[in-house]
């Protein structure tokens, strides 16, 4: 299996793959036309990316059947032409939860304590500890957490550690507002934080905003998430509240957050934004980052060693998986549910030409197969193949398939 890497990846990752028989092709500067280029002359069956955009052209270029996202977010790859054209799609979700977690509570105590303007005077040889010894702590305040995957689940953590109290939105809970039960706590391995600080449901995003002394956003970015911060729920912060985004930019309205950060005095915290460059390096446009209460970062949010190594060992996990079973674990774009109405279920003796005969009478009477499994029992003797289909086999097909095979032993139709 040949391996496409079009982005920086770590030494442990590329000797893995080399390890488990994949032929590596390392070109961590193929972008655009050059990517495309690189998936053509290639003939990789898997393309490994961290930020590098795939479009469909590089898909329709060469002979992909899997996609690899280095990394949790899959916004940079399109992953509906990857879908119409039959090719896998997969993450690494978590592997970086506790460097985004790490770096939200840097720039929660960055903004608390003033951090970046005490090295900047200090660096212009200015001492002014009478401006900077002020600061509110974080001990008893209320962190506001939207989102309540394993990234939102690691800063709890941290919150906990530091004596916050939290209040939570998550989609998982269908709006209500309440305290997180314990069974719930012990279910997401927060049950030593709940017991130390509050751990509380809101029912809306609002809600959170309204109780938060610190907004942290933790969602994953799509269709449902866009502008989910908007300026309702921005309007419904205390002044001088904290707003700390490591997520996705856009799921914030900026236009919304920079009135507000000039007009309540919001203090801001970002590791993403509006406008990003496409490069590691170039310039940055953002009337936000110029304003004296925000503080930001360049999207570094899992750029630790840690976290790569470990997003590294997952993805060479995932292209295992794929070259020795087929099968390819955290798969972001298979159907949650198909067009399948029915299923039939054909018990037979393991032969050859009995599933093809089964297939053959579907394909006459216009039938198309959705998925289908065949489990072969003991001895392989005989399997149970469950087709499921797009609609219901006619009392005449199933006599056809029934009758014209001594190897089909009994069927029937299930309605799903």
């Amino acid at each position: 299996m040949k391996v496409l890497i079009a982005d920086n990846f770590e030494k442990t990752g590329l000797d893995g793959l080399r390890a488990a028989g994949c032929e590596v092709v390392y070109e961590p500067e193929a972008k655009d036309a050059a990517l495309v280029e690189a998936v053509r002359t290639s003939g990789a069956d898997v393309l490994v990316v961290r930020s590098t955009k795939v479009t469909a052209a590089m898909l329709d270029a060469g002979r992909l059947s899997l996609i690899v996202r280095a990394g949790a977010g899959y916004n940079t790859i399109d992953v509906a032409a990857a879908s119409t054209r039959g090719i896998y799609v997969s993450n690494c979700p978590g592997k970086n939860a506790i460097a985004v977690a790490e770096l939200t509570f840097g720039l929660i105590l960055a903004l608390d304590r003033r951090i970046p303007d005490n090295v900047a005077e200090l660096r212009a040889g200015r001492w002014n500890k009478k401006a900077y010894a002020k600061a509110k702590g974080l001990r008893g305040q209320t962190l506001g957490v939207l989102g309540l995957g394993s990234i939102a689940q690691e800063v709890i953590r941290r919150a906990a550690a530091f004596g916050l109290d939290v209040v939570v939105w998550s989609r998982r809970f269908g709006g209500e507002a309440r305290p997180v039960t314990e069974t719930e706590a012990r279910a997401l391995g927060l049950d030593s934080e709940a017991r130390t600080v509050r751990l509380e449901l809101a029912a809306t995003p609002a809600d959170v905003a309204a109780r938060a002394d610190i907004l942290s956003i933790h969602l994953a970015f799509g269709a449902d998430t866009r502008g989910l911060v908007n300026r309702e729920v921005i309007a419904r912060l205390k002044p001088g509240a904290m707003v700390i985004n490591t997520a996705r930019a856009e799921i914030v309205d900026h236009a919304a957050l920079l009135d507000a950060a000039r007009e309540k005095g919001l203090r801001i915290g970002l590791d993403v934004f509006a406008n990003e460059p496409a490069a590691a390096t170039g310039e940055l446009r953002d009337d936000l980052v110029a304003l004296p209460n925000v503080y930001g970062t360049h999207h570094i949010g899992a750029s630790t060693d840690q976290a790569q190594e470990a997003i590294a060992a997952e993805t060479v996990r995932i292209v295992r998986s794929f070259k020795e079973t087929g099968k390819v674990p955290n798969v972001v774009n298979l159907a949650s549910r198909t067009p399948a109405t029915h299923m039939l279920v054909v018990r037979h003796r393991d032969r050859p030409g009995v599933l093809a005969h089964v297939f053959d009478h579907l394909r006459e009477a216009n039938l198309n197969v959705q998925e289908t499994e065949n489990i072969v029992f003991a001895g392989a003797e005989a399997a149970v193949a469950r087709i499921n289909l797009d609609g219901a086999p006619a009392p005449s097909v199933c006599d056809k398939i029934k009758g014209g095979n001594a190897d089909v032993l009994d069927l029937q139709v299930v309605t799903l």
